[in-house]
């Protein structure tokens, strides 16, 4: 029996394709240290609990294809925090960050549209463009430059007539960088100039650290048509697994498409929209909490991928990952001899080799993203491992 070509085109995720190894790694009495995956390690706020137990219909019934009020509300309070305003109307509320992408894609690219995005990205935008048909277009940023965005011509270079639309992470996943006002500014006239959307990912905004200033796309007052923001609980509020995102736009045309979208998929989970919506009620001293130790984590992460040699790295300014350059010829290569044939007093390892968040054939290559969304301890550990590891490795 045959499958679909769309199937075939897709790549496992990076992040997780190497889950297998850990597994066996672990079945042999190894500790495997996960660097892998943003997964925080920061406990979910009472708050939510608190909505799931304070949910008292007797019937789980199916809830509005837009999402239920009490939390497209919230959402328009914490979002006018950073001073981004919606109102009611322009807001979806999705399964996650990745319905959300997945929605503004499939609602503005048909099949063989093309999608410009800065390199190294979030890998599943590659799957999420791959499902609509459409195809991801990188334009190169370096760790020379701390990820920061080439020139814009070397972006419009990339234009051509089935461009549609420029997505990007910010801060992005993987490399923690922040975009400038001038940066933004400059995606934004290119999206007036050559007629584009542009979607963008800002579910780590809450995480950016050092006073660096933060633009969001729609700060941009002058491209509000063309802006589609993506947010999540997932990161804020340590809740990946609940699966609450949303998508916003100020353009209602193109909002009363993706409510299509919305009611072809009924609802989001009715209960987890209810949990989710008590969480405005632990906005203040949490976000800056957490803020704090991430902040200290990352620092010690910094600190310490730098002090091993041969390992290049730069200062992420935001999210929590890092994303450093081994010396080692194939991190992938790596990755896998880390869980299959090493450990450092009965431990070791593992991260996302970082070739899976490139589209461009060769470049990642010898490059690892570390996520530092876990204890301080761990990556203390982690290091001491990784260096170890680096040592008998390039023996």
């Amino acid at each position: 029996m045959n499958f679909s070509n769309r199937v075939h085109n897709m790549d496992f995720s990076p992040i997780r394709k190497l889950v297998p190894l850990s597994k066996a790694a672990e079945d042999r009495g190894i500790k495997v240290y996960h660097l892998n995956i943003g997964q925080p390690d920061v406990k979910t706020p009472d708050t939510f609990f608190q909505g799931i137990t304070n949910y008292n219909e007797k019937i789980v019934k199916y809830s509005d294809s837009q999402g239920i009020d009490t939390l497209i509300d919230s959402f328009i309070r914490s979002l006018s925090d950073s001073n981004i305003y919606f109102e009611k109307d322009e807001i979806m509320i999705t399964h996650g960050g990745s319905e959300a992408i997945q929605f503004a894609i499939m609602a503005t690219c048909d099949p063989g549209d093309e999608i410009l995005s800065p390199e190294p990205f979030y890998s599943n935008y590659n799957s999420f463009a791959k499902v609509s048909g459409a195809k991801i277009v990188p334009f190169e940023t370096k760790i020379e430059d701390n990820f920061h965005l080439p020139k814009k011509e070397e972006i419009i270079a990339k234009i051509t007539d089935k461009t549609k639309c420029i997505m990007l992470s910010n801060p992005c996943n993987p490399t923690g960088t922040v975009y400038s006002y001038e940066e933004m500014r400059m995606l934004g006239e290119i999206a007036k100039e050559y007629n584009l959307f542009i979607i963008s990912d800002e579910v780590y905004r809450q995480f950016i650290f050092d006073n660096v200033p933060y633009t969001s796309s729609i700060h941009l007052t002058d491209i509000l048509d063309r802006v589609i923001l993506v947010d999540s609980i997932s990161k804020h509020y340590s809740a990946c697994g609940a699966r609450i995102g949303l998508v916003a736009s100020k353009n209602k045309d193109l909002m009363h498409q993706i409510l299509k979208l919305c009611q072809a998929r009924l609802c989001v989970s009715t209960i987890e929209q209810y949990a989710a919506a008590n969480l405005i009620n632990t906005m203040g001293s949490y976000i800056t909490d957490v803020k704090m130790a991430y902040k200290k984590r990352r620092d010690i992460m910094y600190s310490g991928l730098s002090s091993i040699p041969g390992v290049i790295c730069s200062k992420p300014e935001g999210a929590f990952y890092i994303l450093a350059k081994l010396p080692v010829d194939d991190s992938d290569a790596f990755a896998k001899w880390l869980l299959t044939d090493f450990s450092y007093n009965n431990e070791t390892v593992m991260f996302a080799p970082a070739s899976g968040f490139y589209a461009t054939l060769g470049l990642g290559k010898s490059e690892a993203r570390f996520s530092y969304c876990t204890s301080i301890e761990d990556i203390e550990n982690s290091i001491v491992i990784l260096k170890k590891a680096l040592e008998e490795y390039n023996k």
